[in-house]
């Protein structure tokens, strides 16, 4: 018997084990031809629904929508950041929708700095229209002149805002959270600073008030007083209390470095100040520019006629030319200053009180022919 003999076994044929291999192998192949397709589907689908995706316009809501929602433009913000505020309050489906309405709109760089009144829900070109049109931004500016006092600020609040002197003053009464300054020790007058103010929507006494002192804190930092008072030999609230006389009495801003001059002349001299504004702010008159004899008695430390040195705080709110001229004040020996032409508000300087009595003789003769 031969070795290749040993496994033939009568009967029994191999042929069927290759078959067998060959289904295998062709099923394989039947396999891999299955992923392969399949794959090859699911990736032609999955790139058919990105293309969809791409093509197809994105989320957003139709019509105007309903109620209202308070959004606010602030400033540095652009398309995507607007449009991230509105999606936070549901004004929008998508910040797409909005920023893709915004460059088809070349208005959409002019939105402006502020509150509007929107809807939830609001289609992205519906909500652009609200906010490209100026109209519909939400205003309500307050404009504080030169020169009033504290309660006279006040005053004008209560009328142009919609809350009461109670609620401005339980805010006055403890300044230290409105943001003054250290030097004014405690007391808003002459901090409150005289500017156009737009008074948001969610405004509060304490808001409004702090606001004034922010712009205050700007002007006089863009103004150095802290530095251009040391040279001078004063503290920044003794020039502030030089400044807010410089607004009370003065008209003509050309006429200010003068008169502030005058105020630092004699108070080096320690020549009394003999202000007429100073008994103003004691009795808070107004409309004069004379005061009485026995008004002149009184024994306020504002007395100025009584008093030497300055008041104890300034008397008005002064603006920022008052602010300059005290901080920069004339050349000149003049101890003397009147209002000779009360209609213009002109003034003359004297430095000798014999000049100033000729000036004083002016007035009065003005006075004569006219309410002073």
């Amino acid at each position: 018997m031969s070795d290749l003999g040993l496994d033939m076994e009568p009967g029994r044929r191999r042929h069927p084990r290759r078959r067998r291999r060959r289904f295998s192998s062709c099923l394989a192949v039947l396999i891999a031809l299955v992923v392969l397709v399949g794959g090859g589907y699911f990736a032609f689908s999955y790139g058919l629904t990105a293309i969809k995706e791409k093509l197809s316009p994105p989320p957003d809501y139709s019509g105007k929508g309903s109620g209202q929602v308070l959004v606010e433009v602030k400033d540095g913000d652009n398309a995507t950041d607007i449009a991230a505020t509105l999606m936070d309050k549901d004004v929008v489906k998508s910040q797409e929708a909005f920023t893709d309405a915004a460059k088809k709109d070349p208005k959409s760089t002019g939105i402006q700095v502020g509150y509007y009144t929107l809807a939830k829900h609001m289609s992205a070109k519906s909500a652009l229209a609200v906010l490209v049109d100026p109209h519909n931004l939400m205003r309500n500016a307050v404009t504080i002149p030169e020169g009033l006092r504290v309660d006279q600020i006040v005053d004008l609040l209560v009328k142009k805002t919609d809350f009461s002197k109670k609620q401005y003053d339980k805010v006055l009464a403890d300044p230290s959270q409105i943001g003054l300054p250290a030097y004014a020790k405690g007391n808003p007058e002459g901090y409150l600073f005289p500017a156009t103010y737009e008074v948001p929507p969610n405004a509060t006494p304490k808001s409004i008030l702090t606001a004034m002192v922010t712009r205050y804190q700007q002007a006089v930092q863009k103004l150095g007083i802290e530095q251009k008072a040391q040279a001078l030999g004063y503290s920044p609230h003794d020039v502030m209390t030089v400044a807010s006389i410089v607004q009370a009495e003065g008209k003509l801003p050309a006429d200010f470095p003068k008169i502030a001059r005058v105020l630092y002349n004699r108070l080096e001299k320690g020549r009394p100040l003999q202000l007429d504004t100073t008994i103003v702010y004691i009795f808070k008159t107004q409309g004069k520019l004379t005061t009485t004899s026995e008004q002149r008695k009184s024994s306020s430390p504002y007395n100025t006629y009584n008093h030497t040195g300055l008041p104890p705080t300034p008397i008005s709110a002064p603006g920022e030319k008052a602010i300059e001229a005290a901080l920069s004040p004339a050349d000149g020996p003049w101890l003397f200053f009147v209002t000779t032409n009360p209609s213009n508000g002109a003034m003359s300087f004297a430095t000798t009180y014999a000049e100033h009595l000729k000036n004083v003789a002016k007035f009065r003769a003005y006075c004569q022919s006219h309410s002073c």
